[in-house]
């Protein structure tokens, strides 16, 4: 009995720590709302997506070196600039980390890297990455942190370089990209009604695990943090798409899709982000 009690307590004793999942989110100081996260464990931290600005990501590195754990590696969701930008200065203060993205999103970066650079740098000026890092590409389908299982979301889809990490043991979803809260969400990069369907199946895929937590890959943080970091910003995100996927088809030009969205959604910031979006998708404005 007492080898049995023993054999019990020892195999307490390696179960795995839970997950943390720590959020940082520059907000309206930030050129972008643009959510990282260090998921932690007992001894070891993932980062996911390197923020945008030179001084986001020297904050990020704080962060990082206050946990007093193990930077195993860095994940890229999305081949957008805002979400890898500061990988040089995340890289530099944590040599040999290892930057993992899927395939598709490795080869989105290198494909778009050095127009991204020529359209931002000049704004982002001393704010701009010295060097741009292109991850290298994961094996596999998922990710560990201290033995726990972190799953990508959407390899197998339709957009294999737009994804979300889900986080079983928390029932936690790191939405990436797909995921917006409370502002007119980005379509510029989903120019055609093909790829604002598939969008909407991906965001139908997340709702159906049921997440109990949600982090946007872009919100305003204290906004409206209950309905942010929940699976209503996953349901938020589809209804717009689905918007205005209906209105782009409905409207002859850029002028009238924004009038119409703005009609559906009167009191959303980020109408700059709305404007851009109905000009690409109306064929007004090339992008990127």
């Amino acid at each position: 009995m007492a080898l049995c009690l023993t054999a019990l307590a020892g195999a307490a004793q390696v179960k795995a720590a839970p997950l943390k999942v720590e959020i940082y989110n520059p907000g309206e100081k930030g050129a972008f709302p643009v959510s990282s996260e260090i998921i932690s464990g007992k001894s070891e931290v993932l980062l996911v997506d390197a923020q945008f600005r030179r001084s986001d990501a020297e904050a990020l590195v704080d962060r990082l070196k206050a946990t007093g754990k193990i930077l195993t590696a860095i994940y890229i969701s999305q081949s957008d600039p805002d979400f890898y930008f500061g990988l040089d200065t995340v890289t530099a203060a944590f040599p040999g980390v290892k930057v993992l993205a899927t395939p598709q999103t490795v080869s989105a970066i290198r494909a778009n890297k050095d127009a991204k650079l020529a359209y931002w740098g000049p704004m982002l000026k001393d704010q701009a990455p010295r060097a741009l890092i292109v991850p290298q590409a994961i094996a596999g389908e998922s990710l560990r942190i201290d033995g726990e299982v972190v799953k990508i979301v959407g390899l197998d889809g339709p957009s294999p370089d737009r994804t979300a990490l889900w986080i079983p043991s928390e029932r936690t979803i790191v939405g990436g990209v797909v995921v917006f809260a409370g502002s007119h969400v980005w379509m510029a990069d989903t120019q055609t009604p093909s790829a604002r369907k598939a969008w909407i199946a991906e965001l139908d895929r997340i709702i159906a695990l049921k997440p109990r937590r949600v982090v946007p890959g872009h919100f305003i943080p204290g906004a409206d943090d209950a309905n942010a970091l929940s699976v209503q910003s996953v349901k938020f995100t589809r209804d717009y798409v689905q918007a205005f996927d209906e209105e782009a088809a409905r409207a002859s030009d850029a002028a009238l899709l924004i009038a119409a969205m703005k009609s559906r959604y009167p009191s959303l910031p980020g109408e700059p982000v709305l404007e851009m979006s109905a000009k690409v998708a109306k064929g007004e404005m090339k992008w990127p």
